[in-house]
């Protein structure tokens, strides 16, 4: 008897690991798959341990939430980060790498620390929490990561340098991940979010100039906003999606087709 399509969608029973998730594009994913039946490991530099807005929209669906905290940036601290979920949660089904940071400097006056720090957040730290939670997917035969991309995997941008080498390398990066993974059950796919009003954003919206420039090429006539990530995240996250792998899914309002 085939699964009905509603029933493809849920993730009852299953573990998923969200960084970046204490606001923004992040929290909306954590909080879309908990609504969806997954109990969310949620991770970001500045989460509370105690309660945050995430942790209670995530209560609020029936799912647990087990917050923790970790700078990207720092080597060390992932990799006890890494080590700490392990410990306590032996199976994680769902990885969603989507803790990033972006810096804005013309690339003549980018500095070395700029680009380490972005390069560091944005492509080191997914890498290896992929590596490390793939690992065990693939000895598990399945799983699902989803990476979070941006525009600038496929456009340069302004002044961003480091962020659009970090997010081009995202792309590469799923389609190698998914290429040796995907006969192991591993689907590996990211998300190339379009401009979307958040934290990373804040800068253009409130330039005047820039904004009406963006507003103007996107065929849906407004700023995206992190609801808008939700059902690409669950269909991503799901059995809906075993046959999807080594895509990125633009989100963006149409702003790719023109």
């Amino acid at each position: 008897m085939s699964t009905s399509i509603t029933d493809l969608f849920r993730l009852d029973g299953k573990t998923a690991l969200v960084t970046g998730c204490s606001r923004g594009i992040g929290a909306a994913m954590a909080v879309a798959l908990a609504e969806a039946g997954a109990n969310i490991i949620g991770v970001s530099g500045s989460l509370s341990l105690k309660e945050s807005d995430t942790g209670r929209a995530v209560f609020a669906t029936g799912q647990a939430f087990h917050p923790y905290r970790c700078d990207f940036s720092d080597r060390e601290a992932v990799s006890a980060f890494i080590a700490e979920v392990k410990s306590r949660h032996p199976v994680v089904d769902i990885l969603v790498c989507n803790a990033g940071t972006i810096r804005r400097q013309p690339a003549a006056e980018h500095s070395d620390d700029l680009w380490d720090e972005v390069i560091e957040v944005n492509l080191r730290a997914p890498f290896i929490l992929a590596r490390e939670f793939g690992r065990e997917m693939v000895a598990r035969g399945g799983g699902k990561i989803i990476f979070t991309a941006s525009l600038l995997s496929f456009q340069g941008g302004v002044t961003v340098p480091g962020y659009a080498a970090s997010k081009g390398g995202i792309a590469r990066l799923t389609m190698a991940l998914s290429n040796e993974w995907a006969a192991s059950g591993v689907c590996v796919n990211a998300i190339a979010p379009g401009y979307i009003s958040t934290d990373n954003t804040e800068a253009l919206r409130k330039d005047a100039g820039r904004s009406a420039a963006i507003l103007s090429r996107i065929p849906a006539g407004r700023w995206g906003n992190p609801e808008d990530m939700k059902g690409t995240t669950l269909f991503l996250a799901s059995s809906a999606s075993d046959y999807v792998t080594g895509t990125i899914l633009t989100v963006d309002g149409g702003w790719m087709g023109r």
